[in-house]
């Protein structure tokens, strides 16, 4: 039977079960940090560092004694590694025999970004088996002359490597057991992977049960197309599973608005626990919480699409815009940029939603930012904030009245 659950509850299972606003897991900084990577299921690696990257972010949101340096002493740990969920990610490292069916897949000769060069890929493979743990660059060619165009040649050389390199990790055949600054090192996998880390290929049934119970842990309820996405080959399996599942009482159907979602039997206990209004969640546009947009657009009424990736003439509200989420809602889109040189966050452009149309509501909200944006002000290595031309001019004068 299914049945029927308001918008209203159904933002509160999706933000509990995402961890939003952040909870306190004991023990040291680095155990919740790992803890948060278990529940979540993976964390996006994200290049763009406007401000701090949006892995650092995303678990920044999830863990206040987050350190950047956590993940590396993770990967040392071999309690997480990297590979690909629907993008570049960093996975607990129990979840690896999951990972065996892409590998199986693109080994077999589905394309991921090129075409194969497997007579480059044995020589790759024969160099660090020889040397060790390799960058791309440590197969570049030193350039004959010191002219520009020996230089630009001999950058151009390390392209088939590097090709290789990336054909060989998303094979399985290596992995990235650390990385120098943001540049990943490359190693044999039998020389990373922790010898009792089960390597058995899942069966497809094995392999639904497992995309669907990870999903609905960390997003509290969805649905077969959500579970699925950007998975090549799997959308039909995780239906049928899902279906079955709900049969034998292991998954909730739910109605929320003109949509069927499952959901975990113990997931709705989480409907009995107060959510945090108040506080006010600065995130990432990587963050595991908005990944999907059509999903955002349906449980949240909030449409965001980044726009970093567009021409600048393109662009509508800014280059990189971090969503806001308070009072259960995603309220506001806020441009920013870390500067660096200056220790400076600046706040180039704020664009409300319809949630904070009375200026009542954007007094609340603005006092909930003032509060967030001097933690994370400090989290991207900034002492100052400093207020632009906004969008919003009654959230400008609020902001300005705090920060100048």
């Amino acid at each position: 039977m299914t049945a029927t659950l308001s918008i209203f509850d159904a933002r509160k299972l999706v933000l509990l079960s995402q961890w939003l606003p952040w909870v306190k897991p004991a023990g040291r900084a680095a155990e919740a940090t790992l803890a948060a990577v278990r529940h979540l299921g993976y964390v996006q690696i994200d290049t763009i560092s406007v401000i701090e990257r949006a892995h650092h972010h995303t678990l920044w949101n999830r863990n206040r004694r987050y350190q950047p340096a956590h993940l590396e002493q993770l990967l040392r740990r071999k309690t997480i590694f990297e590979y690909w969920s629907h993008a570049a990610a960093y996975l607990p490292m129990e979840d690896y025999r999951f990972c065996l069916p892409r590998m199986r897949a693109i080994a077999g000769g589905e394309r991921h970004w090129y075409a194969p060069d497997r007579a480059m890929m044995k020589k790759v493979l024969e160099r660090i088996a020889a040397e060790g743990p390799l960058r791309a660059q440590d197969f570049q060619s030193a350039p004959r002359a010191k002219s520009a165009k020996a230089v630009k040649a001999a950058m151009w050389d390390s392209r088939p490597a590097k090709r290789a390199l990336e054909q060989l990790f998303m094979e399985g055949k290596l992995m990235i057991p650390r990385r120098q600054g943001f540049n990943k090192l490359y190693d044999l996998t039998e020389r990373v992977l922790p010898s009792a880390i089960d390597t058995k290929t899942p069966t497809q049934t094995e392999y639904a049960r497992f995309l669907i119970t990870r999903f609905l842990r960390a997003n509290g309820l969805g649905r077969p197309a959500e579970i699925a996405y950007l998975r090549t080959g799997v959308k039909a399996i995780v239906e049928r599973c899902a279906v079955q599942m709900a049969k034998r009482g292991e998954l909730v159907p739910l109605q929320v608005k003109d949509r069927l979602y499952y959901a975990l039997p113990t997931t709705l206990a989480l409907l009995d626990r107060l959510l945090s209004r108040k506080r006010l969640k600065i995130l990432s546009p990587f963050d595991n919480l908005l990944i999907q947009r059509e999903r955002m657009r349906h449980l949240f009424d909030f449409d965001y699409q980044i726009e970093c990736y567009l021409p600048a003439n393109k662009r509508k509200h800014g280059y990189f815009c971090l969503p806001l989420l308070w009072d259960g809602k995603l309220v506001a889109k806020m441009d920013c940029k870390a500067d660096r040189q200056t220790q400076t966050l600046i706040i180039r452009n704020l664009i409300t939603e319809p949630p904070l149309t009375k200026p009542s509501h954007q007094t609340s909200a603005a006092e909930a930012l003032t509060q967030e944006l001097n933690h994370f002000a400090t989290f991207n290595r900034c002492e100052k904030i400093k207020v632009g031309t906004l969008s919003d001019k009654g959230m400008q004068g609020l902001l300005k009245e705090v920060f100048g």
